[in-house]
């Protein structure tokens, strides 16, 4: 499912850019695209194979939580390395919390994060907050997410 968004973000970017597409994406899009039109599928998602199980995550959350998840791994390993899960976990609370009760209400407004960001541990909760999963998270789902 991955390379199938991930095709269709390629595809979208070489036609903003009037550049041409290759020709197996332009043969896998229209075949996608018949299918849809001629009624063989419902729905965009099926005509382009973009499945989830009945009552599963749908593929645009499971890409937000990916992002949010490799986000809150990294603030771990870059600032918090050497602690244990738990102390990490509290830790990486503690900061959403406060981050999004403070700085996320204006940083929410603007696709960019701030430049004073960049190499602080704001940098990582910015990219959690803006992944656009659910955040803050618990300590237990923390840990899950850094174990």
């Amino acid at each position: 499912m991955a390379t199938t968004v991930e095709t269709l973000r390629e595809i979208s970017t070489q036609c903003r850019q009037g550049r041409p597409m290759a020709e197996t994406d332009a043969v896998w899009l229209a075949a996608a695209l018949e299918r849809f039109l001629t009624r063989q599928c419902g729905t965009l998602e099926d005509a382009f194979g973009l499945h989830y199980p009945r009552g599963g995550v749908p593929w645009w959350s499971e890409e937000a939580i990916r992002i949010r998840d490799r986000a809150i791994r990294e603030l771990a390993e870059r600032f918090l390395d050497g602690r244990s899960v738990n102390t990490r976990a509290r830790e990486i609370r503690t900061l959403a919390l406060r981050y999004g009760a403070s700085a996320w209400r204006f940083d929410a407004a603007h696709a960019e994060m701030p430049a004073g960001y960049t190499g602080t541990p704001k940098e990582y909760l910015f990219r959690a907050f803006r992944s656009g999963a659910r955040m803050p998270l618990s300590e237990r789902q923390l840990r899950n997410i850094l174990a």
